[in-house]
């Protein structure tokens, strides 16, 4: 079980995540949802080990991961919101450095990347460098990245962008299997209908805080909406979406 207790992080003495509480369970899906801004990524940063955090807790199996962050690196799969690999490598290349560093041996991890390029479709470009991979083909390389040492946690951070349609819909599936075996899912999206279909949970930020925490289905009861979108403007959104872009549309014509 992952669990925040009161976390928070201050760049500068300005709060961007502020006493965030929730628990992420084996086998659920936490979306992670709220505006640009609202401390969706720091708080992955926080959960990755990347950040510490100002005040507060990150417990897994009970214990303090800053205590012993290392092994707790060693149980955790992450997919960046942004795509930063060396690309001068090849995609073959960029697995094997991260297998290596994840102590895989190579006789399997060979085994393991050949396989993961084929069911990614990018086996042809294995030996291509990252430098003339589309921004699709890198995220697939990411999300690979981030699979093969079999980890307990893993944290997806707009892991979507970038996926044809076809990936997508690969994408979502295999987040639900991953879900089946057992793993801790953190998944942090601005698609909401994506969020409303693979997330077992839902906790939604604003201005660093936590303004609803709960199911789908839970949520749809308490607000009386009949959608995630519906329920996601009526607690964030300020302005009418329509007029809005109405407003800009006779913005252009000045």
């Amino acid at each position: 079980m992952l669990e925040l207790l009161g976390l928070s992080k201050r760049f500068s003495g300005i709060p961007v995540v502020n006493d965030v509480c929730f628990v992420a369970r084996p086998s659920e899906v936490v979306g992670y949802l709220g505006p640009n801004g609202a401390g969706k990524s720091t708080t992955v940063k926080m959960l990755t080990g990347l950040l510490p955090p100002s005040d507060g807790e990150i417990h897994y199996r009970g214990e303090n991961i800053q205590k012993r962050l290392i092994d707790y690196k060693r149980r955790v799969g992450y997919v960046p919101e942004e795509p930063y690999l060396y690309p001068y490598l090849s995609g073959r290349e960029y697995l094997q450095l991260v297998g290596r560093l994840r102590s895989i041996r190579d006789k399997i991890l060979n085994e393991k990347i050949d396989l993961l390029l084929q069911l990614f479709s990018l086996f042809p470009h294995r030996y291509a460098a990252i430098a003339s991979y589309s921004k699709g083909m890198r995220q697939k390389i990411l999300i690979g990245a981030a699979l093969l040492h079999n980890p307990e946690l893993l944290f997806f951070d707009e892991a979507e962008s970038g996926l044809d349609i076809t990936s997508a819909l690969v994408f979502r599936s295999l987040v639900k299997a991953l879900a089946s075996e057992g793993k801790v899912i953190f998944y942090s999206s601005h698609i909401l209908e994506v969020v409303e279909k693979v997330c077992s949970k839902i906790i939604i930020l604003h201005k660093g805080r936590v303004v609803a925490n709960d199911s789908v289905e839970q949520l749809r009861i308490l607000m009386q909406m009949p959608s995630l979108e519906g329920i996601f403007q009526q607690l964030l959104v300020q302005r009418d979406p329509e007029k809005t872009a109405a407003e800009i549309v006779e913005l252009m014509k000045l």
